[in-house]
C-alpha cells in the first residue's frame, strides 16, 4: 500500500535537459524538445491525478533570446502548436491556462494562439497550467514595482507586491524542480520561492514521468517545512 503522500498545492518545473538529452542519443536539439513538450504532457497530467491545483513550467527565459535563431525559432513554432492542440485539449478537460512573462515580444501566432487558450479556459475550475514565457524573475519583480508607483503609491507592502505580481492569486508555491543536476534558480520566481522546497535531480526533463513524480513527491513528503519557527 503507497504511504500517503504530502500534495503540494503549486509545484514549479525548470524543464532542463533536453539538448544533453538528445546529444546522448545523437539525436537533434529539437528532438530534445520535442521529447521535452511530450515529458510535459505526462506530468501535467500526473500533477491532475494526484490533485495537484497549479503547475508551473519555465518554458522560454528572457535570456533564452541569446540561443540560436533556428532554435529559437524551432521552439516558438512548438509552442504554438503546443498551444493549438495540447492547450486546447487542457482547455476542453476543465484545466484553466495561464501565461507568465512579457507576451508582446513573442511572434503573432504564438501570441494568437496563447491568447484564445486562456480566452477558452479562464472560466475552468480544474489544475492551473502556468506557462513562463520570455519570462525573468528579476524582471517580473521590477515591472511589479513600476506598475505599483505609476499608480502613485509611494509606500508599499508584500501584498501589494504580490498582488502584481504574474502569479496574483495562485496559491503561494510549495515545491520548486529542477531536471538535469544543475543546481541554480536560473531567475525563475525569485520572490516565489522564497519559502518553496528545492529539489534538483540528474535526471533529463524528457525522461520525466508520472513514476518521476511520484518520486519527488516521496521527497518533498520527508521534508518538514517550518517557514522560520520551531516545532
Amino acid at each position: 500500500m503507497e504511504k500517503q503522500l504530502k500534495i503540494p498545492e503549486h509545484i514549479a518545473f525548470i524543464m532542463d535537459g533536453n539538448g544533453r538529452w538528445a546529444a546522448e542519443r545523437g539525436l537533434s536539439r529539437s528532438d530534445g524538445h520535442r521529447q521535452g513538450a511530450e515529458a510535459l504532457k505526462t506530468v501535467v497530467q500526473a500533477c491532475s491525478e494526484r490533485g495537484i491545483k497549479v503547475v508551473s513550467v519555465y518554458a522560454f527565459s528572457c535570456e533564452n533570446w541569446s540561443r540560436p535563431q533556428a532554435e529559437i525559432k524551432f521552439l516558438f513554432s512548438l509552442i504554438t502548436q503546443f498551444a493549438k492542440k495540447e492547450l486546447k485539449k487542457y482547455a476542453d478537460s476543465g484545466y484553466r491556462v495561464r501565461f507568465s512573462g512579457d507576451l508582446t515580444q513573442l511572434p503573432k501566432s504564438t501570441q494568437n494562439a496563447i491568447k484564445k487558450v486562456m480566452d477558452l479556459s479562464k472560466n475552468n475550475t480544474g489544475i492551473v497550467v502556468n506557462i513562463a514565457l520570455n519570462y525573468g524573475g528579476r524582471q517580473e519583480i521590477t515591472r511589479a514595482v513600476n506598475k505599483i508607483l505609476q499608480s502613485g503609491i509611494r509606500e508599499i507592502d508584500e501584498q501589494m507586491l504580490e498582488d502584481c505580481l504574474y502569479t496574483a492569486g495562485l496559491p503561494s508555491l510549495d515545491l520548486l524542480v529542477r531536471s538535469s543536476g544543475e543546481k541554480r534558480l536560473s531567475n525563475f520566481m525569485l520572490w516565489q520561492c522564497a519559502y518553496s522546497e528545492l529539489i534538483f535531480t540528474d535526471k533529463y526533463w524528457p525522461d520525466f514521468d508520472g513514476d518521476t513524480l511520484t518520486e519527488i513527491l516521496e521527497e518533498y513528503s520527508r521534508r518538514d517545512r517550518r517557514f522560520g519557527g520551531i516545532k
